[in-house]
Protein backbone atom coordinates (compact mmCIF):
# COMPACT_ATOMS: atom_id res chain seq x y z
CA UNK A 1 0.00 0.00 0.00
CA UNK A 2 1.24 3.46 -0.92
CA UNK A 3 -0.59 6.60 0.17
CA UNK A 4 -0.24 9.95 -1.59
CA UNK A 5 -0.66 13.21 0.29
CA UNK A 6 -0.61 16.58 -1.46
CA UNK A 7 1.11 19.52 0.22
CA UNK A 8 0.94 23.04 -1.17
CA UNK A 9 4.28 24.76 -0.57
CA UNK A 10 3.68 27.82 1.60
CA UNK A 11 5.89 30.90 1.52
CA UNK A 12 7.05 30.43 5.12
CA UNK A 13 8.37 26.96 4.21
CA UNK A 14 10.96 28.39 1.82
CA UNK A 15 14.42 29.74 2.51
CA UNK A 16 16.38 32.72 1.19
CA UNK A 17 17.06 30.81 -2.03
CA UNK A 18 13.33 30.47 -2.66
CA UNK A 19 13.22 26.70 -2.21
CA UNK A 20 11.69 24.55 0.51
CA UNK A 21 13.86 24.67 3.62
CA UNK A 22 15.25 21.17 4.20
CA UNK A 23 13.75 20.61 7.68
CA UNK A 24 10.22 21.04 6.31
CA UNK A 25 10.52 17.76 4.43
CA UNK A 26 10.54 15.94 7.78
CA UNK A 27 7.23 17.64 8.63
CA UNK A 28 5.88 16.45 5.27
CA UNK A 29 7.09 12.93 6.07
CA UNK A 30 4.92 13.12 9.20
CA UNK A 31 1.92 14.25 7.15
CA UNK A 32 2.46 11.27 4.85
CA UNK A 33 2.94 8.85 7.75
CA UNK A 34 -0.26 10.06 9.41
CA UNK A 35 -2.18 9.61 6.13
CA UNK A 36 -0.69 6.13 5.73
CA UNK A 37 -1.80 5.12 9.24
CA UNK A 38 -5.26 6.58 8.62
CA UNK A 39 -5.38 4.67 5.33
CA UNK A 40 -4.96 1.48 7.36
CA UNK A 41 -7.96 2.52 9.45
CA UNK A 42 -6.19 3.81 12.56
CA UNK A 43 -5.63 7.14 14.31
CA UNK A 44 -2.29 7.94 15.91
CA UNK A 45 -4.00 9.87 18.73
CA UNK A 46 -5.77 6.64 19.74
CA UNK A 47 -2.37 5.07 20.36
CA UNK A 48 -1.29 8.08 22.41
CA UNK A 49 -4.49 8.01 24.49
CA UNK A 50 -3.52 4.49 25.61
CA UNK A 51 -0.18 5.78 26.93
CA UNK A 52 1.94 4.65 23.96
CA UNK A 53 3.94 6.92 21.65
CA UNK A 54 6.04 6.17 18.58
CA UNK A 55 9.11 8.41 18.45
CA UNK A 56 11.40 8.70 15.47
CA UNK A 57 14.66 6.91 16.31
CA UNK A 58 16.33 7.49 12.93
CA UNK A 59 15.66 9.69 9.91
CA UNK A 60 17.32 9.53 6.52
CA UNK A 61 16.73 12.00 3.71
CA UNK A 62 18.14 12.52 0.23
CA UNK A 63 17.58 15.74 -1.74
CA UNK A 64 17.23 15.42 -5.51
CA UNK A 65 15.59 18.57 -6.88
CA UNK A 66 14.07 21.62 -5.14
CA UNK A 67 10.43 22.46 -4.64
CA UNK A 68 9.36 26.12 -4.62
CA UNK A 69 6.67 28.35 -3.18
CA UNK A 70 3.30 27.82 -4.83
CA UNK A 71 4.02 24.33 -6.10
CA UNK A 72 2.05 21.32 -4.87
CA UNK A 73 4.20 18.44 -3.70
CA UNK A 74 3.07 14.82 -3.64
CA UNK A 75 4.24 12.84 -0.61
CA UNK A 76 4.16 9.09 -1.28
CA UNK A 77 4.41 6.94 1.86
CA UNK A 78 4.70 3.18 2.36
CA UNK A 79 5.82 0.59 4.87
CA UNK A 80 9.48 -0.14 4.23
CA UNK A 81 10.10 -2.52 7.16
CA UNK A 82 8.16 -3.95 10.09
CA UNK A 83 9.09 -6.70 12.55
CA UNK A 84 6.44 -6.42 15.27
CA UNK A 85 8.44 -3.87 17.25
CA UNK A 86 10.27 -1.58 14.80
CA UNK A 87 8.63 0.24 11.89
CA UNK A 88 10.36 1.97 8.99
CA UNK A 89 8.33 4.15 6.65
CA UNK A 90 9.57 5.04 3.18
CA UNK A 91 8.88 8.35 1.47
CA UNK A 92 9.16 9.89 -1.96
CA UNK A 93 8.24 13.52 -2.46
CA UNK A 94 7.54 14.53 -6.04
CA UNK A 95 7.27 17.84 -7.88
CA UNK A 96 3.98 18.68 -9.64
CA UNK A 97 5.55 17.23 -12.82
CA UNK A 98 6.23 13.90 -11.08
CA UNK A 99 9.99 14.42 -10.73
CA UNK A 100 11.50 13.03 -7.53
CA UNK A 101 12.43 15.91 -5.22
CA UNK A 102 13.22 14.02 -2.00
CA UNK A 103 13.42 10.43 -0.80
CA UNK A 104 13.88 9.14 2.70
CA UNK A 105 12.92 6.93 5.60
CA UNK A 106 12.02 7.28 9.26
CA UNK A 107 12.40 4.50 11.80
CA UNK A 108 10.09 4.26 14.82
CA UNK A 109 9.57 2.13 17.88
CA UNK A 110 6.54 2.18 20.16
CA UNK A 111 7.28 3.02 23.79
CA UNK A 112 5.37 3.69 26.98
CA UNK A 113 4.94 7.44 27.22
CA UNK A 114 5.87 7.64 30.90
CA UNK A 115 8.98 5.43 30.84
CA UNK A 116 10.00 5.21 27.15
CA UNK A 117 10.22 1.46 27.62
CA UNK A 118 9.68 -0.30 24.25
CA UNK A 119 6.47 -2.27 23.70
CA UNK A 120 5.53 -4.87 21.12
CA UNK A 121 3.03 -3.62 18.55
CA UNK A 122 2.20 -7.26 17.89
CA UNK A 123 1.01 -7.73 21.50
CA UNK A 124 -0.30 -4.28 22.46
CA UNK A 125 -2.02 -3.39 19.15
CA UNK A 126 -2.80 -6.67 17.37
CA UNK A 127 -5.08 -4.94 14.85
CA UNK A 128 -2.27 -2.57 13.82
CA UNK A 129 0.09 -5.55 13.63
CA UNK A 130 -2.26 -7.34 11.22
CA UNK A 131 -2.69 -4.19 9.11
CA UNK A 132 1.10 -3.72 8.92
CA UNK A 133 1.56 -7.35 7.93
CA UNK A 134 -1.02 -6.89 5.18
CA UNK A 135 0.65 -3.66 4.04
CA UNK A 136 3.90 -5.64 3.85
CA UNK A 137 2.13 -8.36 1.89
CA UNK A 138 2.66 -10.96 4.62
CA UNK A 139 -0.82 -11.57 6.00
Amino acid sequence: MITTTEVKVRYQETDQMGVVYHANYLVWFELGRTAFIEGLGFQYHEMESSGIVSPVVDANIQFKTPLRYGQTAKVKTWLEYYDGIRVTYGYEIQTPEGEVAVTGTTKHVCVKKDSFKPVSIRRVFPDWHEAYMEAKGES
